[in-house]
């Protein structure tokens, strides 16, 4: 890896070139759980991960227990080309068929629809073409590089690391209840993103299409590329990055007629301990409705600490402003929902080939008494999973 024009701009005291999301970065010291080949010339790399998980949300809205499967795998190849780098990457998720209909069952999450209605009580599968883009990384001086990113179904430079892709939700199956609010836009159909890098600070930005993808879980949805964000980058020593971002969403709901502005800030940290990872993520995301002047926040706080090599701990509490939970009432007031999970995990077999972990969570909430007529008084939900993907890469 190291004679590669990537990893020469983005060397390992920074951030980490492959273990993000579109554009976005992570620390240089998350553990990276990939297999990689070199093949004439060009550099091979998959990840992924499964989760065979048996889930049970509590309370009159919980829907009873459900086997399910969260799910996606990715390729990604890197080459030289022309003074720079390419990198081409493809993600795939089979969570279309593996997600009970309407769609995994989670407490007050709402976003997207099934059968023409907004889903609530539900997180929608992500689509069979989760990402189809490519990275262009050009030096244009010594310290500085030209990045140049898109795709039929790639991420805008808006947000942070998707939760599916960050470290500290990497043994967490189910979504933040934040995602629409925070790093929703990790599947847009249709993304162009330029800027100017440097070993420690990035600045861009993006052209794409805003619009949620609708139900065909299976198909590439174009549009207009009229929405558009920017963002800042930092990475100020090895086991941090950081991220402020914002950007204009045209017509995102598909049943809300009116455009949004959404704000997003990060920081990330991850430290390598002697025998495992420490990673943290906190998370704010806001949504500004255009038309009907509301505003919805999102606050998370996440982490995962593997120790012992086998074994993790982990948590994520949320607080998020809930507007969708009864989509038929004439109004649709916000709710401040709390959402706190805490769970371990133990990695049952671990080489560098594989690692098969066997896990559990439990969540509680607070929210307001007013929905206790539906939700009850004290809801609880809780997971049991197996969790299986590649082992750490070599030099990890």
């Amino acid at each position: 890896m190291s004679g590669m024009r990537m990893e020469e701009h983005a060397p390992r005291e920074s951030h980490s070139p492959h273990a993000g999301s579109g554009t976005s970065w992570q620390p240089g010291s998350v553990p990276e759980n990939e297999w990689m080949w070199m093949r004439g010339g060009w550099m091979v790399m998959a990840h992924g991960v499964i989760f065979a998980d048996y889930n049970q949300q509590g309370g009159p809205r919980g829907g009873g227990a459900k086997a399910e499967s969260v799910n996606y795998g990715m390729l990604m190849q890197q080459h030289a080309l022309g003074g720079g780098t390419i990198l081409l990457r493809q993600m795939f998720s089979a969570e279309s068929l593996t997600s009970p209909h309407p769609g995994f069952p989670e407490l007050f999450q709402t976003g997207e629809t099934y059968h023409g209605e907004g889903l609530v009580d539900h997180q929608h599968p992500h689509n069979v073409f989760a990402e189809l883009s490519a990275l262009y990384l050009l030096p244009l001086t010594e310290k500085i590089s030209w990045e140049l990113y898109g795709g039929p179904a790639a991420e805008p430079a808006l947000g942070p690391v998707t939760y599916i892709h960050r470290a500290s939700a990497a043994e967490l199956p189910l979504a933040p209840l934040g995602h629409h609010l925070q790093d929703s836009t990790h599947t847009s159909f249709g993304v162009v993103t330029t800027g100017l890098v440097t070993q420690r600070v990035k600045i861009e930005g993006s052209a794409f299409n805003g619009r949620e993808p609708n139900e065909e879980r299976w198909s590439i949805q174009p549009a207009p590329l009229d929405s558009y964000s920017g963002r800042v980058s930092v990475a100020p020593a090895r086991d941090w990055t950081a991220q402020y971002s914002v950007g204009r969403l045209e017509k995102p709901e598909a049943l809300e007629p009116g455009s949004q502005w959404r704000q997003t800030a990060s920081v990330e940290y991850s430290r390598a301990l002697a025998r495992g990872n420490w990673a943290t993520s906190v998370v704010w995301g806001r949504v500004h409705k255009i038309d009907s002047g509301v505003n919805l926040n999102g606050y998370l706080l996440e982490s995962t600490l593997n120790f012992w090599r086998r074994d993790y701990v982990f948590t994520r509490m949320e607080l998020v402003d809930k507007d969708e939970l009864f989509p038929q009432a004439a109004v649709h007031p916000a709710y401040r929902i709390g959402a706190y999970t805490f769970g371990g995990e133990r990695d049952v077999v671990q080489n560098h080939t594989w690692q098969l972990g066997v896990g559990a969570d439990v969540t509680m909430y607070s929210k307001p008494a007013v929905l206790d007529a539906a939700y009850g008084n004290f809801p609880v939900s809780f997971q049991v999973f197996l969790r299986m993907r590649p082992g750490k890469s070599t030099g990890q």
